[in-house]
């Protein structure tokens, strides 16, 4: 990137994204990129591995807790360095720029990227199941491109890419057009979930004697391993909680806002999540919803809207999924692109990204970039394995932000910090400790998969040489 002088405005196309939005929409966009499908699917292999209602639902609070921990530690220094660009922007000022751009990279590369074609391929998948798409011909599906079948359920996948392409040109015209989506079906999605909850706790389908609690034979070491298993489960649905920080440059007062956000979309998450699942098992015994793990194509919340309202409860359940998917699918697509829009205006990324709609100003180019990258994603039909590969790197960045805290309290310990976090050292010290735990664990018990995952987060260390060959060290 050239450099310009700093009498000279900068042009409308590169100018810096301006504050739009206020608290309660931030709230909206934390809990929209939060809540997909793992609220509704989860409590399945969650009651296989622990076969007692009660250690169900205390997996489910102790995630809740460990991502509260990794959500107010985030918010100190969100608070002190708010910026469009979230993490990458605080790795730069607390580590270095080849580390953020080794957290900016693996972003693009598989995180973000994947989980914006997993889900809106569930949404897919959701459509299918209500009306039929037409079926894939066997030729189109036998067609291999390097070991990959990018036309097999080719339907599904098409749907998909639409879903990819339409959502990237709504929030291409405007960080204002996405909100009021996400507004609007965030309002309904949180209204059938109370609804379902309210339902299910009068429901004559449910019986107390469902929620207590069952002997499981587990005690001391596989006890401890089960719980763990089972909340690593249900961290997935908590995932995604820190994106929101990719919009901190458009949040108004953000060294405010942001902290409260964080704060207050995770614990009304954690709550909804709590309700849900204490639905789940008050309506079905834990050992039924443990034995839908051999029907991959179920989904808890489905069959127990099905038992408390016969197909009418089972569709209103589906309906929500699409909601679900698709909002969810939306402010990913809206807040990821923030990142890779910040690390070209670093000169870290692609140059031509560095671009702001004059219109609608938008990075407009970085959006795109995004959906085309997706589309490939969605036709590789590999993301979700990506994203198993990559899951363990996610918490090397979460851990790595939590570290954050205690760099900056002793190098700018005078440095105004508009948020502190809770229960300091503590709180962010057993964040760091779970978020080690699991990068071990992996290393340990799944080791191709985390030198897979390393090898991709690598694929970007050839970029950041090409795009800093020219700066001084």
């Amino acid at each position: 990137m050239t450099s310009t002088s700093s009498s000279t405005p900068e042009p409308a196309t590169t100018a810096a994204i301006r504050p739009k939005i206020g608290l309660l929409s931030a709230i909206i966009f934390v809990i929209s990129s939060v809540v997909g499908t793992g609220v509704f699917k989860k409590v399945v292999p969650m009651s296989a591995e622990l076969g007692s209602p009660t250690l169900v639902l205390a997996a489910w609070f102790i995630a809740g807790l460990v991502s509260l921990a990794g959500t107010l530690s985030n918010a100190e220094v969100a608070s002190m360095l708010a910026s469009e660009g979230g993490e990458y922007v605080y790795f730069r000022v607390i580590y270095n720029r080849f580390f953020a751009f080794l957290f900016g990279w693996t972003n693009f590369a598989v995180i973000r990227t994947a989980s914006i074609a997993s889900i809106a391929y569930v949404f897919a998948q959701s459509v299918n199941s209500l009306v039929a798409l037409p079926v894939t011909p066997v030729s189109w599906s036998e067609v291999n491109v390097l070991g990959l079948h990018p036309l097999d359920n080719f339907s599904v996948k098409l749907l998909a890419i639409v879903l990819v392409w339409g959502q990237t040109a709504f929030n291409i015209r405007g960080l204002k057009t996405g909100e009021a989506i996400s507004r609007f079906l965030t309002a309904i999605m949180i209204a059938v979930m109370l609804g379902f909850i309210v339902f299910g706790l009068f429901s004559s389908a449910g019986s107390v004697v469902n929620l207590q609690p069952v002997d499981t034979g587990l005690s001391g070491k596989s006890l401890i391993s089960a719980m763990a298993l089972a909340c690593l489960s249900a961290f997935w649905p908590y995932e995604g909680w820190n994106t929101v920080g990719y919009i901190g440059g458009e949040i108004e007062k953000p060294s405010k806002n942001l902290p409260w956000a964080l704060t207050i979309g995770t614990l009304s998450i954690m709550g909804l999540y709590l309700l849900m699942n204490l639905i789940y098992l008050y309506i079905m015994p834990v050992q039924d919803l443990a034995a839908l793990k051999q029907s991959p194509n179920s989904i808890a919340a489905v069959s127990v809207a099905g038992i408390m309202g016969g197909k009418t409860g089972s569709l209103l359940i589906s309906c929500l999924l699409l909601v679900t998917t698709f909002n969810c699918c939306s402010i990913t697509i809206l807040m990821a692109s923030r990142l890779f829009y910040a690390m070209s205006k670093d000169g870290q990324f692609f140059s031509r990204v560095n671009y702001m709609h004059p219109t609608f100003q938008t990075p407009s180019r970085s959006l795109v970039l995004q959906a085309a990258w997706t589309t490939l994603m969605v036709l590789s039909g590999s993301f979700d394995t990506l994203t198993d590969m990559l899951i363990f790197a996610a918490f090397i960045f979460y851990g790595a932000t939590t570290v954050g805290v205690f760099v900056l309290r002793r190098r700018m310990p005078d440095a105004d910090r508009p948020y502190r976090v809770i229960g300091y050292p503590v709180v962010p010290a057993l964040f760091i400790a779970f978020c080690a735990y699991l990068v071990i664990n992996t290393l340990i018990n799944r080791p191709e998969e985390a030198l897979v995952g390393l090898g991709l987060m690598a694929t970007g260390i050839p970029f950041y040489f090409y795009w800093n060959r020219k700066k001084p060290a």
